[in-house]
C-alpha cells in the first residue's frame, strides 16, 4: 500500500467509524497530503509505515515558516490522528508525532455582533425578491437557534416541530439534538415556506430541504457566506463577519442575559463544555455582576 491507499483507508474510517462530515475529512486529508508534497519535493521516498520522527520534525520545521501557530498546531494534530489510526489498525507500532509538541496558540475569542447590528443586517435585506424572504428566514434561524452554517443548509422541513417549539438539528458526526426555536424565527420560516418555497419547482432529491436556491436545489455554504458579506457591506458594518458570527452572538447574548453554560452547550451541540467556556471570556462585566449578585460575600456587613 502506498500513501494514497492508506489515506483512502483512513478517510473511510473517519466517515464510517467516526461519522465525520466531508468537510472535516477533507481537512484531515489535506494535512497528510501536505506531508506527501514535502516528501516528494525533498526526494524522500518513505512509506507511512516507515517514516520516522526525524523526518516528521523536518516537515514541521518547514511548515512553521509558512503558516501561523494555529495552523501549525492543527497540522500536527491531524497527523497525530492519522498515525494513531495506523497504530489502531496494527499497521505500525509507534506514532512518530508522539514527542512533537504543537505550539501554544491560546484561545481566539470569537467575534460577535450587538443586537442592533443584527437588526440592521436583517433590515437591510431586500424583501422585494423571493431570495429576500428566504434570506431573512435564514438569518433569523442562524441567530435565533445558534446553528452552524452546515446545519442551516441541511435543515429539513421534517425537522420542524413548531407546535413543540423545537427544531431537530443534525450536527457534527451526525449527532442529533433538539434546539428551541423562537416565535420570530418560526414566523419568518413559515412565511418563506408558504409564500415562496411552496410555489417553487423543487428538485426531487431536495423535496424535504427547507432553504433552497433559485433552481430548487440545496444552498451551498459559500452562498450563505456571500449573502452575509454583502449585507455587511450594505450596512457599512466595520467588522469581518461570517455565518458563525451569528452562532457566537447567539451564545454570547444568552450568557449575558443569564443563561447557564450547560444549557448553552446543549443548544450549540458542543461535545465538551470546555468548548462552550470560551464565551465566559467575552464579557468580564457580566461575570462581575454574577459574583455581585449571587456570592454570599458580595457585600461588607
Amino acid at each position: 500500500m502506498n500513501w494514497d491507499s492508506y489515506i483512502k483507508s483512513y478517510q473511510s474510517y473517519l466517515k464510517i467509524e467516526r461519522g465525520l462530515s466531508k468537510n472535516t475529512i477533507d481537512n484531515y486529508s489535506f494535512d497528510i497530503e501536505r506531508l506527501c508534497v514535502f516528501l516528494a519535493e525533498n526526494n524522500i521516498d518513505v512509506s507511512p509505515l516507515q517514516i520516522t520522527e526525524e523526518t516528521i520534525q523536518q516537515f514541521v520545521y518547514a511548515v512553521s515558516s509558512q503558516v501561523n501557530a494555529r495552523s501549525q498546531a492543527r497540522i500536527i494534530s491531524g497527523l497525530k490522528s492519522f498515525f494513531g489510526y495506523l497504530i489502531f489498525e496494527d499497521y505500525r507500532l509507534d506514532n512518530p508525532l508522539e514527542l512533537i509538541e504543537a505550539p501554544r496558540t491560546g484561545r481566539k475569542l470569537p467575534d460577535t455582533l450587538a443586537v442592533d447590528e443584527i437588526d440592521a443586517l436583517i433590515q437591510a435585506i431586500d424583501l422585494s425578491s423571493n431570495e429576500g424572504e428566504r434570506n431573512r428566514a435564514m438569518l433569523e434561524t442562524l441567530y435565533g437557534c445558534g446553528l452552524r452554517v452546515s446545519e442551516l443548509v441541511s435543515l429539513k422541513i421534517s425537522d420542524l416541530f413548531f407546535e413543540e417549539g423545537f427544531i431537530k438539528i443534525t450536527g457534527k458526526g451526525n449527532k442529533q439534538r433538539f434546539v428551541p426555536v423562537g416565535k420570530l424565527a418560526q414566523k419568518y420560516i413559515q412565511l418563506y415556506r408558504d409564500t415562496i418555497r411552496n410555489h417553487m419547482k423543487v428538485k426531487k432529491e431536495f423535496g424535504d430541504t427547507l432553504f433552497l436556491n433559485r433552481r430548487g436545489g440545496q444552498l451551498t455554504r459559500a452562498m450563505i457566506f456571500t449573502i452575509i458579506k454583502d449585507l455587511a457591506v450594505k450596512t457599512a458594518l466595520n467588522k469581518k463577519i461570517s455565518p458563525h458570527t451569528f452562532r457566537h452572538s447567539f451564545a454570547t447574548h444568552l450568557l449575558e442575559n443569564g443563561a447557564d453554560l450547560r444549557s448553552i452547550q446543549l443548544m450549540l451541540g458542543h461535545e465538551s463544555i470546555t468548548t462552550t467556556e470560551i464565551y465566559l471570556h467575552l464579557d468580564r462585566k457580566f461575570l462581575k455582576e454574577v459574583v455581585n449578585s449571587f456570592h454570599p460575600r458580595k457585600s461588607v456587613k
